[in-house]
């Protein structure tokens, strides 16, 4: 008996060795949770109990269950390394359908010749579907998750539809004649301010505005000596466009021609220099053609939402935003602690393409090491639930850092030098047995 008693602490102290042993290799291994090796004693029961003098068996090895403890960040130059501060786990699939999924917690990730983001054994990282605008997830069950696939290289462009723009127009100018206004001529116009829109083939076009001050009574002011109103000319790439509604005005061609008629906008200023109104309400240039054969272009100019005042100070542009923008080389990936990704542009757009999928269960102990730092879901860990980053237990990503493993190697060369006695104990004790055995032997 004392035979298999020692033998079975030997197989335990053996195995107790390799368990050490695995977790001082890989203290370099990113992601890496260190196990520990759990005893338990083997002891005979009879069905009518034990007697008092009852001796135990031997040990057993009743666990190796690994420790989710955090790991420390280390941080890197790299976007696409990824570390989780918190119990979730990364999803990965072995698949570009997202199907056969592992979890981890390396981060050590990066694109492959396809364009997808690969974790270094090939498997494809996972993440919710987003709103392409706001960047909101739409769903957060792992059947809608997908492999995340770079967009191509060059943005597509966004043509211009509104212009957010506010001025202050000097309430001392001098009063002008819109009749006489010609862009070519400056001491036709009051002040003038320029911007740069894009058609939908990404096409840069000059916008020019001009402001007249309009109160000296001409044919068309039909409230001459009114000294809060002005009239508006919109041009683009130099030439006239109509202010849909608005005022038609006679004036001189810049190129010479005959006069022509354009439609400009009227604005009315209150006494305190405050937006009365503007004609017409929506101030709208419609249905610009284009002779690059990109789409005609709409324009909706506000003035009225943007801080427009008449005030006694020099001219000045508070607000010019356009929406709209030209191509864009792809130049990187921003994934913030939330896990959103966003591809940026060099035209300064940056787009959501998803947002990382996290993972979490009951019994993290209780996952199945598949190897390559990662695991799969048993009916001891509980079923896997999905989230965000930032909610519940799933913890925040941070990007170019990495978490580094959580083994402590003074403490795993302690229980190294542990497991050692244990198993020269044991065999000491067979030592020991087969003397005493021998001893009997020898008896005559």
């Amino acid at each position: 008996m004392s035979f298999n008693t020692a033998l079975s602490g030997l197989q335990a102290a053996s195995i107790d060795l390799n368990v050490t042993s695995n977790n001082i290799a890989n203290v370099g291994t990113t992601g890496f949770k260190f196990s520990r090796t759990e005893f338990g004693d083997v002891y005979a029961v009879s069905p009518f109990g034990n007697s008092p003098t009852a001796v135990g068996n031997g040990v057993q090895i009743d666990n190796v269950s690994q420790q989710f403890s955090q790991g420390n960040f280390q941080f890197t130059d790299a976007s696409l390394d990824l570390a989780i501060s918190g119990q979730g786990f990364f999803v990965i699939s072995q698949n570009e359908d997202g199907t056969d999924r592992n979890y981890s917690r390396a981060g050590e990730f990066r694109v492959n010749a396809d364009g997808y983001i690969v974790n270094n054994d090939g498997r494809y990282l996972q993440a919710f579907p987003v709103d392409p605008l706001t960047g909101e997830v739409t769903s957060t069950s792992l059947n809608t998750t997908s492999s995340i696939l770079l967009p191509p290289s060059t943005g597509t462009p966004l043509a211009t539809d509104q212009v957010e723009i506010g001025v202050n127009l000097n309430s001392t100018s001098i009063p002008k004649d819109p009749a006489l206004f010609d862009p070519s001529v400056s001491n036709s116009y009051t002040n003038s301010t320029s911007s740069t829109v894009y058609d939908s083939l990404g096409e840069s076009h000059v916008l020019t505005y001009y402001f007249i001050k309009d109160d000296i009574g001409s044919a068309t002011n039909p409230a001459p000596g009114d000294p809060n109103q002005w009239q508006m000319f919109t041009y683009l790439d130099g030439a006239p466009i109509d202010v849909t509604g608005g005022n038609v005005i006679n004036h001189p061609d810049p190129t010479g021609a005959p006069n022509i008629n354009q439609v400009a906008a009227q604005f009315n200023f209150n006494p305190d220099g405050s937006l009365a109104s503007t004609t017409p309400a929506l101030i709208e240039n419609t249905s610009i053609a284009l002779a690059n054969g990109a789409n005609p272009l709409t324009i909706v100019h506000d003035f009225a939402n943007n801080n427009t005042t008449q005030y006694a100070a020099n001219f000045s542009v508070n607000t010019l935003n356009p929406t709209g923008y030209t191509t864009g080389r792809l130049t990187g990936i921003d994934i913030s602690e939330d896990g959103l990704i966003r591809a940026t542009y060099t035209n300064g757009v940056s787009s959501p393409i998803g947002k990382v999928a996290l993972a979490d269960f009951p019994n993290s102990q209780g996952l199945s090491n598949v190897g390559a730092t990662s695991w799969d879901e048993t009916q001891a860990s509980g079923a896997v639930l999905a989230g965000e980053a930032g909610s519940g237990r799933f913890g925040l990503i941070q990007s170019g850092a990495l978490e580094t493993s959580n083994v402590d190697l003074t403490q795993q060369l302690v229980n190294l030098i542990t497991a050692q006695r244990n198993f020269q104990a044991n065999a000491r004790s067979i030592e020991t047995s087969n003397t005493l055995t021998q001893t009997i032997i020898q008896i005559r």
